[in-house]
């Protein structure tokens, strides 16, 4: 656990370099470290660091947990890193580097220029920069366990920085900031102010193992011990712990490693004791563990928010409602003096455990996209909550070796109608975990410790309407830039929609008009309208045509993302993707290239659910097209009411027709939402039908 920092390009670099070590001070509270062309100095204080004026500068805070090191390390090319390489005596023993520790190994592998060709044998999570002469390179773990983010631009001029956390660039002027994605390594040329990606390789998913389901336990079981066994410290050791499967599991194999630790639980201190604070009892009870139970009042709950949601940089819901028990959970780890602390994190991409999981025609191809996500959606606020309170976070459901064979675990070994997770609950109760706890259903921290609750309360008190809109409070921010990939129909809107009451600003729309009007990718119908929508959300569009051939339409589409991104600086695409994994796949095979995030907050909701939710939120959506049974030009042109609902319901039941049309059976259009500054009125437009279908054409 340390923080890196680098800024080139820019008068008095080693000073910006000062105050971006000092806002990331609780990274590395051993030492700090400055490093220009000239000079490289290393000091326990802040005040004793003093260098001279540079327009290049690199700086590191150290916490040292094997061997103390300074850093940066100077010989041929300077270097600082934040870093846990597990097999880094092997690797030191294999290339003959004779090393103290893993960044120390790191620093002779790029002086010897055997990485970054070699940077897939690194076992461990990692984020480092590498300069030497003018080019610096920056990489980091492939699941992105250690977090950077970089910038080209800062006070509108032309330059370069990077930091481990993003608030250390944006309060030293960085503008248009981006996180590096785990896929990538970046080099950036001091002279040229260029840079320039390598593109690293992912994970598989094919071919399936083939073993035995006794041999997959086995395998299994194998590679947990050794995940969890690599990542026990010297130091004293913490487990964040909610008596869920997860954190069970990783108490009984610690148990089993004879291993000194103490499990954490954080809660709601409320009437109806928290279900996580439940099940924390009865298992450490079962197993003798250490345990700790902290929990606050809800009228302490604010004050929690005034310093998490700053430090997190981020509003979302979700990732505030996770958050609050670990932020609780940590800052008690650090007066008991734990150094580390483990997490089940990862657990349920790795092995199926969340409902999207289930409604997946491919389990695996579902569980590989939320690995893809997981650097942005959990891993960047864990580690700054564990930073803030001087704790490294360790988290071996996510080690490499584990992930590989998970990823290739045939779907019916993790997941039917009733449970999720099978292998792991199976492996669990081989290893003696009562069948009440290995069974235990999933349940999100944030409603397992009922945090989630405590928000909705202090929202409807401060009489704000949804959790959304009270949390932004703390955070004046938005959370990211992000263009939409935006069709006219409901789907797209809605997307957009709900990510806006989440805080993410929307910062333009993206949109393909095919002439196929059977596109595999892209909506036709009253495509048109899409300026007019525009215009009424008062957002600029990128509007790009398509022959609409198959597969070839992906190569205009990549072409309007890279415009959107390069004239809209955004950090992300929103799709309103229901089910369609051939459209969600695509565009999230674009986006990664291009360094985006991707958000499909719709994936897998419910069609009924989703079509009342759209309605009840102030949407006047009508039909465009019809093409199923039962439903006829009549439907056309006409808002949808609840009562629509009822008969699509009904319709679903006697045809099997899709409730929210994602089978092609009808198709949208937003005359108003609450994204609309002003209503779309269509005035001119005539119906075309045959005998299975009708549409409108707008003239």
């Amino acid at each position: 656990m340390c923080g890196i920092i680098g800024i080139f390009n820019v008068e008095g670099a080693e000073t910006l370099i000062m105050e971006g070590l000092k806002i990331m001070h609780y990274r590395g509270i051993e030492g700090h470290g400055i490093a220009t062309e000239k000079e490289t100095k290393f000091s326990k204080t802040f005040e004793d660091l003093a260098i001279r004026s540079s327009m290049n500068a690199l700086g590191h805070n150290l916490h040292s947990v094997v061997s103390f090191v300074k850093q940066p390390i100077k010989g041929k090319g300077l270097f600082a890193s934040n870093c846990e390489i597990y097999n880094w005596e092997a690797l030191a023993k294999k290339y003959g580097i004779d090393a103290k520790n893993d960044s120390e190994l790191l620093f002779w592998m790029l002086e010897k220029d055997i990485l970054p060709d070699a940077i897939e044998e690194l076992d461990g999570d990692y984020a480092f920069a590498y300069w030497k002469n003018d080019e610096i390179m920056i990489a980091r773990d492939i699941v992105g366990i250690k977090p950077v983010w970089y910038s080209s631009k800062r006070n509108n001029q032309p330059c370069f920085g990077f930091a481990s956390e993003k608030k250390a660039l944006e309060k030293t002027g960085f503008q248009e900031i981006e996180e590096l994605n785990p896929r990538k390594i970046i080099f950036y040329n001091v002279k040229s102010n260029t840079l320039f990606v390598k593109e690293r390789k992912y994970f598989d998913i094919l071919p399936e193992n083939s073993e035995s389901y006794e041999a997959q336990k086995n395998k299994v079981l194998d590679l947990l011990t050794d995940a969890v066994e690599k990542r026990l410290p010297v130091k004293k050791l913490g487990l964040l712990f909610s008596g869920g499967i997860d954190s069970t599991f990783l108490a009984v194999m610690l148990k089993r490693f004879g291993v000194d630790f103490t499990c954490y639980t954080a809660a709601l201190d409320s009437e109806l004791e928290a279900e996580d604070i439940v099940y924390a009892k009865k298992v450490a009870q079962y197993f003798n563990l250490d345990l700790k139970l902290i929990t606050i009042k809800i009228e302490q709950v604010e004050e929690y928010l005034k310093k998490i949601i700053p430090l997190i940089e981020d509003s979302n819901v979700v990732k505030v409602g996770v958050a609050l028990p670990f932020y609780l959970c940590c800052e008690q780890a650090k007066k008991d003096g734990v150094k580390v602390i483990l997490s089940g994190l990862g657990s349920e991409e790795i092995f199926a455990g969340y409902e999207r999981h289930k409604n997946s025609e491919n389990v695996n191809k579902e569980c590989y996209s939320g690995l893809l996500k997981i650097y942005e959606r959990d891993l960047y606020r864990d580690d700054v909550v564990t930073m803030a309170n001087s704790i490294e976070l360790r988290v071996p459901f996510l080690d490499k070796n584990l992930i590989e064979y998970a990823l290739k675990i045939p779907s019916k070994y993790k997941l039917n109608e009733t449970q999720s997770k099978i292998i792991l609950r199976d492996i669990a109760k081989n290893l003696g975990i009562p069948e009440q706890f290995a069974e235990r259903k999933k349940r999100a921290a944030q409603y397992g410790s009922r945090f989630d609750k405590a928000i909705e309360k202090l929202a409807n008190k401060n009489k704000f309407k949804t959790k959304s809109e009270y949390l932004d409070t703390f955070y004046k921010k938005s959370n990211l830039k992000l263009g939409v990939l935006f069709s006219s129909g409901k789907d797209s809107t809605y997307a957009a929609y709900v990510l806006k009451k989440q805080n993410y600003e929307i910062t333009c729309l993206v949109t393909i008009k095919s002439e196929n009007p059977d596109s595999y990718m892209f909506h036709t119908p009253a495509i048109e309208v899409v300026e007019m929508q525009a215009e009424a959300m008062g957002v600029p569009i990128i509007f790009r045509k398509t022959k609409g051939e198959k597969e070839k339409e992906l190569e205009d589409l990549e072409k309007a993302i890279i415009e959107a991104k390069e004239k809209y600086k955004i950090n992300g695409i929103i799709t309103g993707a229901l089910f369609s994994d051939y459209q969600r796949s695509r565009v999230e095979k674009i986006c990664d290239k291009l360094g985006l995030k991707i958000f499909s907050p719709l994936w897998h909701i419910d069609q009924e659910k989703e079509m009342r939710q759209i309605i009840d939120s102030g949407f006047e959506i009508v039909m465009t097209a019809v093409a199923a049974e039962g439903l006829d030009k009549k439907w056309l042109m006409r808002p949808l009411t609840q009562k629509d609902v009822d008969k699509l319901v009904e319709l679903n039941k006697k045809y099997k027709i899709n409730i929210a049309g994602e089978g092609g059976e009808f198709e949208t259009l937003v005359l108003n939402c609450p994204l609309f500054r002003k209503k779309i009125t269509i005035k001119n437009y005539e119906i075309s039908e045959d005998d299975n279908s009708a549409r409108v054409i707008i003239k």
